[in-house]
């Protein structure tokens, strides 16, 4: 009888794991203005030109819009390589569904210069991010955005972006019912071992 317990009660904790197996959506931006100075970096007029994740991979030229602004510069400098505080903004939203993201960088924001063989300079951004997918529960992700090459010259406040990826993690709906589902039959089980 004790086998059989332990069985249901593995099987039961088993149900909510499965509840973890989150979806990813994944945003690709292309264009845009990234302006701004030791205050801050903002993006804007950026499009969505792919989303994968959301009945599949989705293609276009203008599917949304993807726009951002971080916290103040920390650490480093503008030209050559710094880190800019959390916070800010940082939001998505889809032609067809409306906002899909809404939040903020949740960490230091990362920005790094790379020199090109031929004495040219790009720019990549990365950060962490955590906000409401559709206005419900929190998500996270992370975002990678790489600006056109800004010529022998550095950054003087304002470039393009030419392109960009991020990464939301999604829960799937069924979550909550398969984690309620298995603390259920753990509570019916504890109880009936109490018992006995």
């Amino acid at each position: 009888m004790k086998r059989i317990l332990w069985v249901v009660l593995l099987a039961s904790l088993a149900l909510p794991l499965a509840a973890f197996a989150d979806n990813s959506v994944d945003f690709t931006n292309s264009g845009g203005t990234l302006s701004g100075g030791t205050g801050g970096l903002t993006l804007s007029g950026s499009t969505l030109i792919a989303i994968n994740g959301i009945n599949g991979l989705q293609t276009g030229i203008n599917l949304g819009t993807l726009s951002f602004s971080t916290g103040a510069l920390a650490s480093g400098n503008l030209q050559t390589s710094g880190t800019f505080a959390a916070g800010g903004t940082f939001t998505i939203v889809s032609n067809t569904l409306g906002t899909l993201f809404s939040g903020s960088f949740d960490s230091p924001v990362k920005w790094q210069v790379v020199e090109l063989a031929n004495g040219t300079h790009n720019y990549t951004l990365t950060g962490t991010i955590s906000g409401t997918w559709e206005g419900r529960g929190k998500v996270f992700g992370a975002t990678i955005q790489l600006t056109i090459a800004t010529g022998k010259g550095s950054f003087n406040g304002s470039t393009t972006i030419s392109s960009g990826d991020t990464n939301i993690v999604v829960p799937e709906p069924s979550s909550l019912t398969l984690i309620g589902t298995g603390l259920v039959g753990l509570a019916g089980a504890l109880k009936r071992k109490l018992k006995a």
